[in-house]
């Protein structure tokens, strides 16, 4: 193992997560509100960058150009940057609640564009304390965001290989804010009944897709992990042996699993983590019936456009 696959034990870390997580939710909920909509919600994801999490290119409100809103993990500031060249910076430290960052936040985008208005309850966490309220989420450990951004790097570069082949409609490597993980997505072309008819269901698992991912750990599974899954998931869909021998099926979740340790300890974490994410992806297109030229394409057995 080297130092570019750091362990990221989730227990040593997890207030500084849950912190981080919110600071996540306000730059996720800008963008749900400035960006034009799209299907299976993509102007609502974020990306992961060089720099840290940051939203897409966003139209400015008042006509003026565009804004970009970022978490800069390597600097531990957040940045509202306007198309032209004007800069704010605020600052993350230990001890700094979300309520005050968020207000900040709010408030250098209000100098740039003009008053934007999110909705700012948090999604899919087990806190519901508005985002300019929660005075509770205030742990920022610089040294652990650093680790924790070392390995969503090394995970997103792993994401990004194995969405490179495929040749039909596919996501880039999102940087989801509600569930504070990273995934690509690949669709078949076909449309598919949700599996429920809650608003972030029905709106991103409209079509038939595969996703794999990973994040950080949290409450309900705490450790990091890659991990993957189909819209619609067959009724087999749950017994594969996938590789390497680690990776495993996960009832609770509904989707397989290869613990980010299992990948760290192994001679080749790079190909370990390629393992699991393409054959999952040829287990999913197998049961699922894809088209064999989608299939052939994922696993890379087409040659790339040269």
């Amino acid at each position: 193992m080297t130092h570019a696959w750091p362990a990221l034990p989730y227990e040593d870390w997890h207030e500084t997560c849950d912190t981080l997580h919110a600071h996540a939710q306000l730059l996720g909920k800008l963008a749900l509100t400035l960006a034009q909509p799209e299907p299976q919600l993509q102007h609502a994801a974020l990306r992961l960058t060089s720099r840290g999490w940051e939203t897409a290119l966003l139209p400015a409100p008042d006509g003026s150009g565009a804004l970009v809103v970022a978490l800069d993990l390597r600097h531990h500031e957040a940045v509202v940057e306007h198309s032209d060249n004007r800069v704010r910076r605020v600052a993350l430290t230990p001890h700094r609640p979300v309520a005050d960052v968020t207000r900040e936040v709010l408030g250098a985008v209000e100098q740039l564009v003009g008053r934007v208005s999110p909705q700012l309850a948090p999604q899919e966490v087990p806190w519901s304390v508005p985002l300019d309220e929660d005075y509770e989420h205030r742990t920022y450990e610089p040294s652990h965001v650093a680790t924790y951004f070392t390995a969503a790097i090394r995970a997103a570069l792993v994401l990004a290989a194995i969405r490179a082949p495929y040749r039909g409609r596919s996501t880039p490597v999102n940087a989801w804010w509600g569930s504070f993980d990273l995934a690509v997505a690949l669709f078949s072309g076909l449309p598919t009944e949700p599996p429920s008819n809650g608003f972030i269901w029905r709106n991103s698992a409209d079509a038939q897709q595969i996703e794999v991912g990973w994040w950080p750990g949290d409450a309900r599974y705490p450790r990091p992990a890659f991990f993957g899954f189909a819209v619609p998931a067959p009724d087999d869909f749950s017994r594969a042996t996938l590789a390497p021998a680690a990776a495993r099926w996960s009832s609770e979740l509904g989707e397989y699993l290869l613990d980010w340790d299992d990948v760290i300890i192994s001679a080749d974490p790079q190909g370990t983590a390629l393992s699991f994410g393409r054959s999952l992806v040829a287990h999913a297109c197998a049961v699922s019936g894809w088209d064999p030229a989608l299939t052939d394409s994922a696993l890379g057995l087409i040659a790339p456009v040269t």
